[in-house]
């Protein structure tokens, strides 16, 4: 039986869409707007040039129980061959942009850790022994069942998990290339000014693309939150992926107009789409170069209220996104890149190290470090093994997890905390802890943070006279009422809105048929936000959004109405808030969120918002 993508080939075959000269005639010789995701803005105009990837072919087989060793030495020379690719893949770097460089190499050295002692081939090494399978079916089943594990996990951070799932599935591909001898695609031969087309591109792929060659990327799979998207983006790639059946409709040679940030590819455009298109060009590269000058403007209303916008950073990877954003700090650093990928937990050191890049690298920017929130709902192999508390069950994101699991396993905060305190002299930080629910979480992880400085101290290790502060998340329901008792045992608050919102409204947003009941503007999530920003106001205490609403410019007027003053989003949204926040002044946005406070219905509330964002006007 014929896979549906080989039908495709198929059909495309028999039309002739490949090699078809320009006297062509048919369906594909019209006009055709194809729709996908939009993942890394910018207009492309250029010559399609289609590439396929020839899949591995390998059907599951069993083996023999005296080919098991034979079987270990395949696997073994594929993993060998597979580091030998990788690192000519990482040495290809240097000739790319050097804020694609830092995006690029991190992913490949994950990939690299990948192919020593871990998950994976323990596992595929265990299927050969025990299942008596071939390398290859080892290889895929392990890796699927991993993948399925993650996916399967309850947190919030979907992308982060769909990204996760893919480093494993990327590299059990590639594993199995090596063990059935199936080529590579070969990007060599793309024309100067094209725009590549294909089924999927790899994060691998991506590596290889030369942004001064390549106009533009479109693909039928991906998303958004991919690395393959990530990187796309670091390299200034103008792309849109997730355009289901564009390959069927695209032929080699056709002209075509991909807008990266309307999520379009026009192929074969008239004379009026590709004038369109010419203009949206244009208009793309003064609405970039204007977005650029906020870079050094501050993020001040016109009032002279001024507003502080810092950055959400998952991995030092997006560092040079950062510097680039003009963010004003890191106002979450996540710590669980640290955890991942590797079998045992990284040491005082490794998290030393880590730490003062981070710092160093914000040359003086305040930065606020999350320690590790991890728990049933999220899959770390070095914690899984040997330290993992009994915390699964039908509910695991109401289960263990998060400060509660650090207090129950003090050695991890503990090692946090010294890491920390080891650089604070760098540069201004800040520790924030996770799921805080109660003013006595608080109060134990600060008598266990006084505890790790004075043990630093007789050690002879220079501390700062006044230690970093320490803050606590605000992403429950119960950490928001409670947050006038809270507030008196931290320094800061941080909310923490996509859990908020889930906590509260009962819904898991990665959950297909609850998803479209997420709305982090239902009155209750509002009503929690409010309470919490006030209590900290009434203490003269900071207090920040770093969930997704603080990167919605159009959220922007309702929550500066709200008393907020500091907002930590993804890089990517900082000049766009950035020239929300010059636009507005905030008596309007006061008198805006009194009157959106007033109502009880979501919907009504949403049209407020918009309403408001649209009659904003704009300053640049």
């Amino acid at each position: 039986m014929k896979t549906e993508k080989a039908e495709r080939q198929d059909e495309k075959g028999t039309e002739g869409s490949r090699g078809a000269g320009p006297g062509r005639t048919g369906r594909r010789a019209r006009e055709a707007v194809v729709r996908g995701i939009p993942v890394s803005a910018g207009i492309a105009i250029g010559p399609i040039y289609d590439t396929t990837d020839v899949p591995a072919e390998a059907p599951r087989r069993n083996i023999a129980p005296g080919e098991v060793e034979a079987e270990r030495q395949r696997l073994a020379e594929a993993v060998a061959l597979s580091r030998k690719q990788l690192g000519k893949l990482k040495n290809r770097l240097g000739v790319l942009p050097e804020e694609a460089q830092e995006e690029l190499a991190p992913l490949l050295d994950a990939y690299v850790l990948m192919l020593g002692n871990s998950r994976l081939l323990r596992g595929a090494r265990k299927r050969i022994e025990q299942e008596l399978t071939a390398a290859e079916t080892a290889v895929q089943d392990e890796a699927e069942a991993i993948a399925a594990a993650i996916l399967a996990a309850r947190d919030d951070d979907r992308a982060g998990l769909r990204r996760r799932a893919d480093e494993v599935r990327e590299i059990a591909r590639r594993l199995t290339r090596n063990l059935t001898a199936t080529p590579f695609r070969s990007l060599k031969e793309v024309p100067a000014g094209s725009i590549l087309v294909a089924e999927e591109l790899t994060p691998a792929d991506a590596a290889l693309l030369d942004p001064s060659r390549i106009a533009g990327v479109a693909t039928e799979e991906g998303g958004a939150d991919g690395h393959t998207a990530i990187m796309l983006r670091a390299l200034g790639i103008p792309a849109v992926l997730g355009a289901q059946g564009l390959t069927e409709s695209a032929a080699r040679g056709d002209m075509a107009v991909l807008d990266g940030s309307a999520g379009t590819i026009v192929l074969r455009p008239g004379e009026k789409a590709l004038a369109e298109g010419r203009e949206a060009l244009a208009a793309f590269a003064r609405e970039r170069a204007r977005l650029g000058k906020l870079r050094r403007l501050p993020a001040v209303t016109t009032d002279g209220e001024e507003v502080e916008l810092q950055a959400n950073l998952e991995i030092p990877a997006e560092l040079p996104l950062i510097q680039q954003s003009g963010a004003q700090g890191i106002g979450l650093l996540r710590t669980e890149f640290l955890f991942m990928n590797r079998e045992d937990l990284p040491d005082e050191e490794a998290q030393v190290g880590a730490y003062a890049q981070v710092l160093e690298a914000m040359g003086g920017a305040p930065v606020t470090i999350r320690v590790l929130d991890w728990g049933g709902e999220k899959d770390m192999q070095a914690l899984a093994e040997g330290i993992e508390p009994v915390h699964a069950g039908p509910n695991p994101a109401l289960g263990l997890r998060g400060i509660r699991l650090l207090l129950k396993r003090p050695e991890l905060l503990e090692a946090q905390f010294a890491a920390i305190l080891r650089v604070a002299e760098r540069g201004p930080v800040r520790i924030l802890l996770p799921l805080v629910t109660t003013p006595e979480e608080v109060k134990q992880t600060r008598e266990i943070y006084e505890r790790v400085a004075r043990r630093l101290r007789r050690r002879g290790v220079a501390l700062p006279d006044k230690l970093p502060e320490i803050g606590a998340m605000i992403e429950t329901p119960g950490a928001a009422l409670a947050a006038d008792a809270i507030a008196l045992e931290a320094d800061f608050f941080a909310i923490g809105t996509n859990d908020l919102a889930m906590y509260t409204l009962a819904v898991d947003r990665g959950e297909a048929e609850v998803a479209h009941l997420y709305d982090p503007l239902h009155p209750a999530v509002l009503r929690l936000v409010q309470f919490a920003t006030e209590a900290a106001l009434r203490l003269r205490m900071p207090v920040s959004v770093c969930g997704e609403m603080a990167g919605n410019p159009r959220l922007v007027p309702l929550l500066l109405g709200l008393g907020i003053r500091c907002l930590s989003m993804n890089a990517s949204a900082i000049p766009r808030v950035k020239q929300a926040v010059r636009a507005l002044d905030i008596a309007d946005c006061a008198r805006f969120a009194r009157r959106v406070m007033e109502q009880s219905d979501p919907a009504r509330i949403h049209e407020l918002v918009l309403g408001f964002a649209e009659g904003a006007p704009e300053k640049a």
